[in-house]
């Protein structure tokens, strides 16, 4: 069963559209972004080592 992907930032299920990424501080965390908070910079917060962006 395939794992359903949640916005890094507000939480939502993502399907097409989002980003993801590894945290650009650890580097262990995957950060994903739905396109609404991308475009509009809601900001996100790493829960292993609390990195916070977009910056």
């Amino acid at each position: 069963m395939e794992k359903t992907l949640k916005c890094s930032s507000c939480n939502k299920n993502v399907q097409g559209g989002f980003t993801r990424f590894k945290c650009p501080n650890c580097g262990k965390i995957e950060i994903i972004r739905c396109e609404h908070c991308k475009k509009t910079a809601i900001k996100y917060k790493c829960p292993n080592c609390s990195f916070s962006g977009p910056n």
